[in-house]
């Protein structure tokens, strides 16, 4: 259908990619990948016509039409959502406007055996056949569905453009864009501005497209429930393979280690030729083999390796500082801005050591929610912020946050005490700010490396609550993942508001549905909730072919609510255990002091007072004690972490 050939594309002199060539059939739903600055979205600007090219060549059939969907655009509108989604269909709006007209001039005319009139009846019957073969007659119905799955109310259609933020404009963009239906749809991260109820409708709905997709996400299950092909973006040059992408993924594993493998002999014979070189340059009788080793030296096919970025897989935050049981307590809280209605009566309480995970549509809440709990916003209600709890925030509006006129060492360099400041250079290393990139102005930096350099200064300072909203928006796969094991890693408490489904699971045992301005538990993880979310979609359709399945489904979320609950009480048996832990440790530095002081005491003044010996005697057998009372509770520790490991 579409191919591309040799295509090469440089920025102020420096190839971003050379001579990748592919192409592009009927049906393929491909996976476009690669870190930060691959290339990625300019090989899809490239192939919309929005960006020029050095050289190369890409050849579209005439008839076929392309879509393409940018990360951010300037949308302003002041159509109404209804009407600008409808204007996506403009040929056909068009063309009813003709069908009307010539039903107007018919009326008014009674020539009906002219020529003219004759004419105007098999241009009316031309049109209206263009009509059907358009599906002209569907075309409200079919607004209203990609609408509403993209999560509108209906009660918006008539709202106008201008009063939505970036995000829903963005959706409406999207929704034109599915309604005109392209031939290829070229998609750069769609799912960045939608809630999790409307990426499982989009991908139910690009399951079924009659077209080819071309799409960036970050989104690992989106990728492998839609892809069946994966392109990588990697050292200027394309891999590409009919492969899913955890599946290329593995395969590219195992491809790197093989060069890495081939690197490391080539680097070795490459060094050894060197020091031959360089050994017998000034000698008259290896000239000849020098000459010839420098020929082969200049033969040889350097081979790159992408380096891997394992200096940021130990990537840990601080050690939490000690904070009160209970985190967050909210009581009959809610929130409105003027006459908007955000939140209403919601009561929410947060326990030291809990993942929660705020899910719902956007404008539901959810960042109001965590606004107020940052104290960013008024509120009606009762909230209490736990003892002691230090927050770590992280906004969705990182650019307006971050000082733009900063450098990316000087933003951490600001407000690093203590050691941590010589530990500046490989938190930022981490993040992939290496070199010359730590001199940068953070105005200069994209969406995704304000967002890592917003996660770096989380690092600095120790808290016991961390807040992240939306996290992982513009955020590659990589440094996804090497987030996702440091929150993994971190004893505090976490509260994350995101959509991404693959981030949120397994990282997070408890839900809160943020809906109709009140917030729902549910037990479990992601999957449970998505699990329960289909059922019930499943229930109000009355569709009883799968009552089986559902049955099965909601006896696996029954049993994770039962293990969530099991790990609960054990999580607080530990913590009690590890408070008399701690108190016992103390205990017995204590005595140990006291045995010593009065040890001290004897050495210094020769003395043979028995009482001090008895004094000794009595700490000794309370140290005794406390030592053995350590130890039960120390097995009690490994039992309880032991049925925990179980669940």
């Amino acid at each position: 259908m579409i191919s591309v050939d040799n295509l090469t594309v440089a920025f102020n002199g420096i190839e971003i990619f050379k001579d990748v060539s592919f192409s592009i059939t009927n049906k393929d739903r491909i996976g476009l990948i690669g870190k930060n600055g691959a290339g990625k979205t300019t090989l899809l600007k490239v192939i919309a016509g929005k960006q020029s090219y050095e050289k190369g060549k890409i050849t579209i059939p005439d008839n076929n039409t392309v879509g393409y969907l940018p990360q951010q655009m300037k949308h302003q509108s002041n159509k109404t959502v209804f009407d600008e989604a409808l204007s996506a269909f403009d040929k056909i709006l068009n063309i009813e406007k003709e069908i009307e007209q010539i039903n107007l001039e018919l009326s008014k005319r009674n020539d009906y055996e002219s020529d003219e009139y004759l004419k105007l009846i098999h241009e009316l019957s031309d049109k209206n056949e263009q009509f059907h073969i358009l599906d002209g007659a569907t075309i409200n119905a079919d607004v209203e569905k990609i609408l509403l799955g993209l999560g509108f109310k209906k009660s918006e259609f008539t709202k106008k453009c201008n009063e939505f933020s970036g995000g829903w404009r963005m959706r409406i963009e999207l929704a034109k864009i599915l309604l005109s239906k392209p031939n290829l749809l070229l998609l750069d991260e769609p799912t960045n501005h939608l809630d999790i109820e409307s990426i499982q409708w989009l991908e139910d709905f690009l399951q079924n497209y009659s077209g080819a997709i071309l799409i960036i996400s970050h989104d690992i299950l989106f990728l492998d429930n839609l892809t069946k092909r994966t392109i990588e973006l990697s050292l200027g040059k394309l891999f590409d393979y009919k492969l899913p992408y955890t599946k290329f993924i593995k395969f590219r594993q195992e491809q790197r280690q093989q060069e890495q493998a081939a690197y490391e002999n080539q680097k070795k014979q490459i060094e050894k030729t060197e020091e031959f070189i360089e050994r017998f340059r000034y000698k008259a009788t290896k000239a000849v083999q020098v000459q010839s080793k420098i020929k082969q030296l200049k033969k040889i096919q350097r081979i790159e390796v992408e380096q891997t970025d394992n200096s940021k897989i130990n990537i840990r935050f601080p050690e939490p500082p000690r904070g009160g049981q209970t985190v967050v307590e909210i009581k009959n809280l809610s929130k409105s801005y003027g006459n908007n209605l955000v939140i209403d009566d919601i009561n929410f309480t947060l326990e030291k050591g809990e993942k929660v995970a705020f899910v719902g549509k956007n404008g539901e809440g959810k960042t109001t929610l965590s606004r107020i709990i940052v104290g960013e916003t008024d509120y009606s209600g009762y909230f209490k912020i736990g003892h002691n709890i230090k927050i770590g925030y992280f906004a969705q509006n990182q650019d307006e946050i971050l000082d733009q006129n900063k450098t990316v060492f000087q933003t951490l360099d600001d407000i690093a005490v203590g050691d941590i400041r010589t530990k500046l250079r490989d938190i930022l290393g981490a993040f992939l700010f290496r070199g010359d990139d730590i001199d940068k102005k953070v105005k200069v930096l994209s969406g995704g490396e304000q967002s890592r350099l917003a996660i770096a200064k989380l690092l600095l300072q120790p808290v016991n609550l961390l807040i992240l909203d939306e996290p992982t928006n513009h955020l590659d796969i990589y440094s996804k993942q090497i987030l996702k094991n440091a929150l993994k890693n971190f004893t505090g408490t976490i509260i994350i508001v995101s959509h991404d489904r693959d981030f949120l699971n397994g990282l997070t045992n408890v839900i809160y549905e943020f809906k109709n301005h009140k917030i729902k538990q549910h037990l479990g993880g992601i999957s449970d909730f998505m699990q329960k979310k289909k059922i019930e979609n499943l229930n109000q359709l009355n569709i009883q072919a799968n009552k089986t399945t559902n049955k099965k489904n909601e006896n696996t979320i029954s049993s994770n609510k039962e293990k969530y609950l099991k790990r609960k009480n054990i999580d607080k048996e530990i913590r009690k255990i590890k408070s008399k832990i701690n108190k016992l440790e103390n205990d017995i530095e204590k005595t140990e002091n006291t045995i010593n002081d009065y040890l001290k005491i004897i050495s210094n003044n020769n003395t043979t007072d028995n009482k001090i010996y008895n004094l000794i005697e009595i700490c000794k057998k309370q140290l005794d004690n406390d030592m053995q009372q350590w130890e039960l509770l120390n097995n009690d520790l490994e039992k309880f972490n032991n049925e925990k490991n179980k669940l």
